[in-house]
């Protein structure tokens, strides 16, 4: 055969009607079993290979594909929730495509034009620090959308958000208490939402504790560990504060990283979880959100939009989870 083989041709070969091989290839399963084997045999025989594209196109049909619009797929907080998005959309029969924005506004754009000309079914989006244009502003029609991590301007779908506030005021609850007076705070850009959340928190519960607010011992645009590490080194040496908040998993591990080369270690209690912070004695203290829920709950919402849920949008904020692993009280590397 010289050209791609097609339904009608599995239906010949199958001796079945071509309805069958249709409601087949749509995964539906009030088949037949010998019809089914049948078709099933067919396809094999023949190398058939439905095109999902050109059914998408077609009135009424569905890509069965959902698009993931990420900040960092290197960031491990991001990866978490894009596995915890694909899981749910392959228990439904859908396929993930997972992009990265980079934190850039016209490449987040670029993406969502992208997935809406492929016809996904939906959109789950990370918007990026500095966003060029509003969601009112993308032509229509726009699939289902839902938010997540923070809010975007414009977007008519629900948001799936973390206490970054409470998160931030509990963990630096946690080092006053512990008896830090001059607590740093390290972190990345404030353009970005969860941050200047993060630093209300801190700057709320120094309130609470009767502690000044320094400006000196605030540094941000620590985007990679690297970076934080070369901030916390410098705060040591100028500022002498006696506990750090770590504001993202980056600034946790840069903070180790600092510590480790001046041989100093002071209190640590950071953002996020991640995978070495059980490694060091004590092991690192964090305040974590629930990132899995978060991708899972996304997905949830979602699929229920695309299935015809027409009820008003909503927020979800969900709750972060202090957990104290020692490090709030000193640190070593």
């Amino acid at each position: 055969m010289s050209r791609p083989p097609t339904m009608n041709d599995v239906a010949q070969a199958a001796g079945v009607a071509l309805k069958t091989v249709s409601r087949y290839v749509n995964g539906e399963t009030n088949i037949n079993p010998e019809l089914a084997t049948r078709i099933r045999d067919a396809i094999v025989e023949l190398g058939y290979r439905r095109n999902l594209a050109a059914a998408s196109l077609r009135p009424g049909r569905s890509s069965r594909m959902i698009g993931l619009i990420i900040s960092d797929l290197a960031n491990p907080y991001y990866s978490t929730i894009a596995r915890a998005v694909e899981t749910s959309a392959s228990a439904a029969g859908y396929l993930l495509i997972t992009a990265s924005s980079e934190e850039s506004g016209e490449n987040h754009d670029r993406l969502v034009d992208r997935f809406i000309g492929q016809q996904v079914d939906g959109l789950i989006v990370v918007p990026p620090a500095r966003p060029a244009r509003s969601w009112t502003d993308v032509t229509p029609p726009v699939p289902p959308l839902v938010v997540i991590d923070r809010p975007a301007d414009g977007a008519d779908g629900d948001t799936i958000l973390a206490d970054n506030e409470g998160g931030a005021h509990a963990a630096t609850t946690a080092l006053t208490e512990a008896g830090a007076r001059r607590i740093a705070f390290v972190g990345d850009t404030l353009a970005l939402y969860t941050m200047s959340e993060r630093l209300n928190g801190y700057r709320r519960a120094l309130e609470d504790a009767g502690l000044a607010f320094e400006e000196d011992l605030v540094v941000t645009g620590a985007h990679s560990a690297e970076e934080a590490a070369g901030i916390v080194l410098r705060l040591l040496h100028d500022q002498r504060p006696d506990a750090i908040f770590a504001a993202n998993n980056r600034a946790s591990i840069g903070s180790v990283l600092a510590f480790r080369e001046a041989a100093k270690a002071l209190p640590l209690i950071g953002f996020d979880d991640f995978e070495s912070a059980r490694l060091g004695t004590p092991a690192v203290s964090v305040a974590t959100p629930q990132i899995e829920e978060m991708g899972r709950l996304a997905c949830e919402r979602l699929l229920a939009r695309i299935e015809g849920d027409l009820s008003p949008s909503a927020t979800t904020v969900l709750p972060v989870e202090l957990i104290l692993r020692g490090s709030e009280r000193g640190t070593t590397s």
